[in-house]
């Protein structure tokens, strides 16, 4: 008889599989993923990295590094799309209305992810890891976006 392994709950199921996608990562910083959930089924998935068709920093080198621009400070200053921005670009390139969705994530989204998160119509973020940018946590709370942070599934569900 096969030994019986703990079934995790679908928070720490969903947030394993963003780990997961956040191995995709082409950021020399920081690897993020990022898993938009409704009614218990993933919609879309994104990691950060630039563009399609558009060189990696892992190719290139990362511009921010080599300015030492501070960790939450200067975005235009990345070929990369955050992993949140990702995840909803390609829900809408595929047509897949998200509002009212979850988003798992591995960070705290920044304030320009989080405009999008807001006008996306998603509910509620899980998220491993906070992020330096305060801002972000203001305009959620305010905007009703309910943040959960969960501990680290770990590799136990990988």
């Amino acid at each position: 008889m096969p030994e019986f392994v703990e079934r995790p709950s679908w928070e720490s199921y969903f947030m394993a599989i963003t780990k997961l996608v956040a191995k995709r990562s082409t950021c020399l910083r920081r690897s993020v993923g990022a898993v938009i959930v409704k009614d218990k089924r993933i919609l879309s998935t994104g990691y950060n990295g630039a563009p399609s068709g558009v060189s990696h920093c892992i190719d290139t080198g990362c511009l921010r590094e080599k300015m030492k621009v501070a960790s939450g400070e200067r975005h235009e200053l990345c070929r990369g799309i955050h992993a949140e921005q990702n995840a909803v670009i390609q829900a809408a390139y595929h047509g897949v209305s998200i509002r009212e969705g979850v988003m798992f994530c591995t960070n705290l989204p920044c304030n320009i992810c989080a405009k999008m998160i807001i006008n996306a119509g998603l509910s509620k973020i899980y998220y491993l890891e906070g992020y330096a940018d305060s801002l972000s946590r203001e305009m959620l709370n305010e905007a009703g976006v309910g943040l959960v942070r969960i501990p680290d599934p770990g590799e136990n569900y990988l």
